[in-house]
């Protein structure tokens, strides 16, 4: 259903930092990275899509944070999804809530809320 999800940011460099240990954390893999371009793409090990890319606006306009966009990754575990809000506010992240059930979804949904440097939000989540 999809095939790649682009977040805008704005210095590349800090924000391949942040991605690179966000997704490290939740076990995927960085499939290209080109400093030249500003763009940086991963995905799961044996999967060559969906893509998670990171990119500098292709207008050269700064980038701009949505209100009201999320993406939302999952994570293998309950204890994955802790990691990764933590390693996401050590590189700079911020938290728009912290780790925990929140029944009002599902029974067993675990998740954590943060925005990257760039005020992305982001929702790092598993359903066991």
């Amino acid at each position: 259903m999809i095939s790649h999800v682009f977040i805008g940011i704005g210095e590349f460099e800090p924000a391949l930092r942040f991605y690179s240990a966000l997704m490290g954390a939740l076990g995927l893999k960085l499939k290209f990275s080109d400093a030249v371009q500003g763009w940086a793409g991963w995905t799961a090990p044996a999967a060559p899509r969906p893509l998670f890319v990171i990119g500098q606006p292709f207008d050269g306009a700064p980038h701009a944070a949505g209100n009201g966009q999320m993406t939302a990754l999952l994570a293998p575990s309950r204890a994955a999804v802790d990691a990764a809000h933590a390693i996401a506010l050590a590189h700079g992240g911020t938290c728009e809530g912290a780790p925990g059930l929140r029944p009002h979804y599902h029974p067993n949904y675990y998740g954590a809320y943060l925005r990257d440097r760039d005020g992305n939000k982001l929702c790092v989540c598993c359903h066991d």
